[in-house]
């Protein structure tokens, strides 16, 4: 058995996992996921896939080089309010910073809509007698007596968690290492967050806020990533551990566990990097990457083959100002639940049955109606064959579930499973829209990329409402996310705020800004990594009225440029029409923070195209009754016995262990070099 790596990704119902070998060989397997503690449904994951490699669990790992972790530890934590108990030291006089956030709302012309309440309350949030000017220069020191107070208080809170978060710290960190050492010294036991080591950027509230997040699942990650680490090494494993970080790359598991705020995103980033690596494959620069899982759907856009970051992200109501891919996050999945409100509204999710006990027809005592249910009643779904036949569906017990809201209807069964898949795909291309439609983006010039256990049954249905043509299945659908995990770099980041127009700004300055930030960046990470490493640069900029900053690449502006503040403002008006269709070229122009990424560029696993077999073009399996309209007769082919080349035309569904996929009538289906699907959808 050749070199391994594998990928693992966590999700709400189950836990996805993919080898690839170095000849290109890609073993995946599923396990049901274990929220209580995910490192067993991890272990479970890898036994099975062990199993399905011919091998012991423990020669598996031994002759692993690399495993890739996606987590939702940190997601959970936060979605949940199931974090450390935190407490804050900031600036006396600055407490409130965390409600009172930007002075904005969700929604501003919902006047009753509560605030999101903080992770910290009022009682944990602690005054410091400190001061330092925007420059960095101290005016008050750093009262030792009001921090002793704090401290005691802290002591006797029954804390876990402290973030720190100065006034101006990211000029001048001194204030805040002091205070972190005396934790360190007098509170051992207590985990301590530094807002300059966490966002040592300008905007005080982003800083507080992402600097509380990360105490606040700061502790359970750390938690989590140390057993999981304990019980790879007692089954075998000799490789290194990586996680994947909100950004779409990779880091080792300590600093995961330093900024555990950057790994909220874990699970979908893996999915993004597995899109692009398809867009590169099949030369499609403009990708929707559409993740429908048991739990939500995921959605993005890979434009010009490339992923977007953004540091406008957030979860649960808190501000997560780290850079993160620009991922949509809607709650409609399998096991979303269909209801009936007081109203007689009928709706699909946001609540969801979960893996515990999940859909009426997993036969874990769910009463509740769901996208799955209704997918197993209009014949979407093969009960028997679910899960290869491992998990075989409880069919009675998705009718019953269904015909429960179609009581409250006064509607028959089938209408109701026919407007659960209906509400369900509306409610994800409305996701869709918001990501193109909303941005100035059509929608029309994107194939819609499908993968997650549960989109192959939607997807050609989404991209119809939206008028896209071209949806691609690949073989790893349902497992996506795991195996693009495997194309990720290393990857770590350091930005520096340079506040200051561009008439007042030097080129030298901005030189030695960013020769800074690239000499530490490429230090950390060579600690990490020892293969090449690549720069990305990029700018935070606006203009001068504006309250929001833009990220601007500038991997192609040469810094030894004699105009090279010219360069960097035009690389801005050229980048805020792309995103806004104007740019103001004759309004002064703010650069806000410069920012590095060094990245490590390691072998992710190839692919190999599938060979054709010598026989004739496979021919289904078995037909069954599946509901499209009508009650029809709709032939069912196994993907893997698809050739290279195979065409077919719609209605049909094609199936595999882990996914199904169907397609309508006018849909036409081929099946190019890799064994993949590539669909072209008939319009409405």
């Amino acid at each position: 058995m050749s070199k391994l790596i594998i990928g693992v990704d966590v999700g709400g119902t189950f836990t996805d996992l993919v080898a690839i070998d170095a000849a290109g060989t890609t073993t995946f397997a599923k396990s049901p996921s274990t929220p209580q503690d995910q490192s067993i449904g991890v272990m479970a994951g890898l036994d099975e896939l062990a199993r399905r490699l011919g091998l012991a669990t423990a020669d598996m790992l031994a002759q692993t080089q690399r495993l890739v972790h996606g987590t939702t530890v940190a997601t959970n934590a936060l979605l949940e309010r199931k974090g450390a108990r935190v407490a804050l030291l900031t600036t006396e006089g600055h407490r409130d910073v965390l409600e009172m956030r930007e002075g904005l709302k969700p929604n501003r012309y919902d006047l009753r809509s509560p605030p999101p309440e903080p992770l910290v309350p009022r009682e944990l949030r602690f005054g410091v007698r400190e001061r330092l000017k925007p420059n960095g220069e101290v005016t008050t020191p750093l009262d030792e007596r009001s921090l002793s107070d704090a401290i005691a208080a802290i002591r006797s809170a029954d804390v876990t968690s402290v973030a720190i978060c100065f006034l101006h710290s990211y000029r001048n960190p001194a204030h805040e290492i002091a205070a972190a050492e005396r934790i360190a010294r007098e509170l051992p036991d207590v985990s301590v967050s530094r807002s300059s080591d966490v966002l040592p950027q300008i905007k005080e509230y982003e800083r507080v806020s992402t600097t509380v997040v990360n105490a606040y699942v700061g502790p359970i990650v750390r938690r989590y990533l140390t057993r999981l680490e304990e019980r790879l090494r007692e089954a075998g494993f000799k490789g290194s551990l990586f996680i994947i970080l909100s950004h779409g790359g990779m880091a080792p598991v300590e600093e995961a566990a330093r900024l555990a705020a950057a790994t909220v995103l874990s699970g979908p980033a893996g999915g993004m990097a597995g899109c692009r690596r398809c867009g590169e494959m099949l030369s499609l620069p403009d990708l929707v990457a559409f993740d429908m899982g048991g739990t939500s759907t995921d959605i993005s856009l890979i434009t010009d083959g490339a992923m977007s970051l953004s540091a406008d992200g957030g979860l649960a109501g808190q501000r997560i100002a780290l850079r993160s891919l620009d991922i949509a996050s809607i709650a409609a999945g399998g096991g979303s639940i269909a209801s009936v409100d007081t109203g007689g509204i009928f709706r699909v999710g946001p609540e969801s049955a979960g893996a515990m006990p999940g859909p009426g027809s997993y036969g874990n005592g769910g009463q509740s109606a769901t996208v799955t249910d209704a997918n197993v009643i209009l014949g979407y779904l093969d009960a028997k064959a679910f899960m290869g036949g491992r998990r075989p569906l409880d069919t009675l017990a998705a009718e019953a579930a269904v015909d429960r809201v179609a009581a409250t209807l006064g509607i028959d069964r089938t209408q109701a499973a026919t407007g659960i898949f209906r509400l369900v795909n509306l409610k994800m291309a409305d996701g869709i829209r918001l990501m193109t439609l909303r941005r100035g983006v059509d929608p029309r010039r994107f194939a819609l990329l499908s993968f997650g256990g549960a989109a192959g049954l939607h997807a050609a249905e989404v991209a119809r409402e939206l008028d896209i043509i071209r949806v691609v299945v690949p073989t790893t659908a349902s497992v996506l996310s795991a195996w693009g995990m495997l194309t990720s770099d290393v990857r770590y980041e350091a930005s520096r705020t340079h506040f200051e127009t561009g008439a007042r700004t030097t080129a030298s300055e901005i030189r030695d800004i960013f020769a800074g930030l690239e000499t530490r960046t490429v230090e950390r990470l060579k600690s990490w990594f020892d293969g090449p490493i690549a720069i990305e640069r990029s700018a935070e900029m606006r203009y001068g009225e504006q309250i929001f900053e833009i990220d601007v690449p500038l991997g192609d502006v040469d810094l030894n440029s004699e105009k090279l503040i010219a360069e960097i403002e035009d690389r801005f008006h050229i980048r805020h029409e792309e995103l806004y269709t104007y740019s103001s070229r004759d309004q002064e122009v703010v650069f806000v923070n410069a920012r590095v990424a060094a990245i490590g560029k390691v072998l992710a696993g190839e692919v190999r195209e599938k060979q054709a077999g010598s026989a004739a073009p496979s021919g289904p399996r078995s037909k069954r009754q599946v509901f499209l309209g009508a009650w029809q007769d709709v032939a069912v082919y196994a993907l893997d016995d698809l050739q290279p080349g195979q065409k077919l035309e719609g209605p049909a569904i094609i199936e595999a262990e882990t996914t199904t996929v169907v397609i309508n009538a006018g849909d036409n289906l081929t099946v190019n070099g890799l064994g993949w699907l590539d669909i072209r959808v008939a319009r409405k």
